[in-house]
């Protein structure tokens, strides 16, 4: 019996301690949020989805792909953008083309 105490208490205090974090540029979800409803603000409505992240230190790239509903249309807007966040704030966006063949490649440096 005593053991079964022993081994609840270490659940629940095994639960209760936060993870590891990952590093984070701020809730990306909420500048995703942000970003769309400031770019469609006529959409009754959303989604999103994250095809990649790259890091580098404080700067975050996002690959996003967006599906957007808006008032008096007939059929959904999908997109791909870019997201640049810098120090958890949005600090660039740009559209690229959503096909895979699409004549994009990282800049050599």
């Amino acid at each position: 019996m005593c053991h079964r105490w022993i081994l609840l208490g270490a659940l629940l205090l095994f639960l209760a301690m936060p993870g590891p974090a990952p590093a984070s540029t701020g809730d990306l979800g909420t500048i995703i949020e942000g970003f769309i409803t400031r770019h469609f603000p006529e959409s009754i409505s959303h989604l999103w989805v994250v095809n990649a992240t790259q890091w580098d230190g404080d700067e975050m790239v996002v690959d996003v792909r967006t599906v957007v509903v808006e008032k008096q249309q007939p059929a959904a807007i999908e997109n791909r953008y870019l997201l640049l966040i810098v120090k958890g704030q949005l600090a660039a966006a740009q559209r690229i083309p959503l096909e895979d063949g699409a004549d994009c490649q990282r800049d050599e440096t």
